[in-house]
């Protein structure tokens, strides 16, 4: 029998107001410095432009004008009427006008990890219901003509010279559009670049702006794109869906959108948490939520979900649990799937559009039968990595979880009030969560 061993303190601090942090998955450790905290959040514009109005539409290579300019889309959603929202699949090229896109699930023009890759190590060839999809979109001329146009993009954003371009045949061309069928990098993007009735450039729209039905049908339509990545190459262990908003935290475009990558692992933070899961099957509840609700870091709650002031990371972080039984998002039902996306959206609107943000999704890798919740960070990327961090591996984090959470919860109010958030959303200490009261250790796979 091994001697009891007490977990550690993620949260000490000291006497002269110094926190310190470890991340009780990673081993990360991180401290909170008084004063560093109260540094200005964001990255407003300073002198906002205008808008053109004869640009609406058509801001950038995601915006509903331009959709020719991107790869072959797999499918969109679209609004009908005030309830009604509709999935269109393997829409031709002919209509891809016909319709505005509330939602599209679009390749991604440069994959990390490509069709090739696929091929050449794991002998991954199309699928045949996608092998048909390709020689349909490519035996009509509207749609072979979109193709060639956007592999001609990518050959010249590649460095290719226009004189090696049109040294290749058609048929080269095509070859390298495999990717935009059957690849494993999908991008999924809402409609809008700006809000709606902007007049400047610093109105753009984030998750936040979206209303709570809106971004419900954003996660949906993604967790949906999860499995359909996993059901479409059996050799991918691991989907990481991520959203990074803003260029300090790694997007190339300021439109809105997540993406998914389909890995031939499960990943090193995966690894590390199967690690220490596998000999405390109650390590999420001990280590994270109970640990978070005994602190009084829990931000808000709702029947399926709840979000709080994380520890131990190097930006400041909220993150949001799913409660539900079952570990697998497309496992959930829809009560629970839009129960995380409320507190997903409410976390999103109290950050705000001029804070730099990672979404960051973990679930249970493919290939794990052990019970592990969905659960969701949003990073703040308020600051930047210097040679302190790299010299000692300890991470200077400016805002410690209780100021994150005050931040967060006096937001959260005035946006409950203004019915921009969901009105279900119970927030700090109206009805605080009870440590053990969350169901991770019952979760089944179905």
């Amino acid at each position: 029998m091994q001697p009891y061993s007490r977990e550690p303190e993620y949260l000490t601090t000291l006497a002269d107001g110094t926190v310190k942090q470890l991340n009780p998955f990673t081993g990360t450790e991180v401290w909170t410095v008084p004063g560093r905290g109260n540094r200005p959040l964001g990255v407003g514009i300073a002198n906002p432009a205008p808008l053109d109005p004869d640009a609406h539409g058509a801001h950038c290579a995601f915006c509903e004008k331009r959709y020719d300019e991107t790869p072959p889309e797999k499918s969109r959603v679209v609004h009908r009427g005030n309830t009604t929202w509709e999935t269109h699949y393997r829409t031709p090229a002919e209509e891809m006008f016909t319709t505005v896109a509330d939602f599209r699930r679009v390749p991604n023009l440069f994959e990390i990890l490509s069709y090739e890759y696929w091929n050449l190590n794991y002998g991954y060839t199309l699928p045949t219901h996608v092998a048909s999809r390709r020689e349909a979109y490519l035996a009509s001329p509207v749609g072979r003509e979109h193709v060639l146009r956007v592999i001609d993009a990518k050959l010249r954003a590649s460095g290719r010279r226009p004189d090696e371009i049109a040294a290749l045949s058609e048929d080269e061309r095509i070859a390298a559009a495999s990717g935009f069928f059957g690849g494993g990098h999908d991008l999924i993007i809402p409609r809008r670049h700006f809000v709606d009735g902007a007049t400047h450039d610093n109105q753009l729209a984030g998750a936040g702006t979206l209303t709570p039905d809106e971004h419900g049908q954003f996660i949906a339509y993604t967790v949906e794109a999860v499995k359909g990545l996993y059901d479409l190459n059996r050799y991918a262990r691991y989907v990481s869906v991520f959203q990074n908003w803003l260029k300090p935290a790694g997007a190339s475009f300021d439109h809105l959108h997540k993406q998914l990558v389909a890995i031939d692992e499960r990943g090193v933070q995966n690894e590390a948490t199967l690690a220490k899961l596998r000999t405390n099957t109650n390590l999420f509840n001990e280590v994270a939520t109970n640990y978070a609700a005994y602190r009084n870091l829990v931000i808000a709650e709702n029947d399926h979900a709840m979000a709080f002031a994380g520890f131990g990371h190097r930006f400041p972080t909220i993150e949001i649990y799913s409660k539900s039984e079952r570990s697998d998002p497309w496992e959930q039902t829809p009560e629970e799937v839009r129960g995380m996306s409320d507190l997903i959206h409410a976390m999103h609107a109290a950050t705000g559009t001029a804070v730099p943000c990672n979404e960051e999704w973990h679930h249970r890798p493919i290939d794990v039968d052990l019970a592990m919740p969905w659960r969701v960070m949003l990073k703040w990327r308020v600051s930047t990595l210097a040679g302190f961090e790299g010299a000692t591996k300890i991470y200077l984090n400016t805002i410690e979880p209780t100021m994150l959470r005050d931040r967060v919860v006096d937001r959260l109010f005035a946006l409950r009030t203004e019915h921009k958030v969901a009105d279900s959303l119970q927030i700090a200490f109206e009805a605080p969560c009870r440590p053990n009261s969350l169901r991770y250790g019952k979760q089944v796979r179905s």
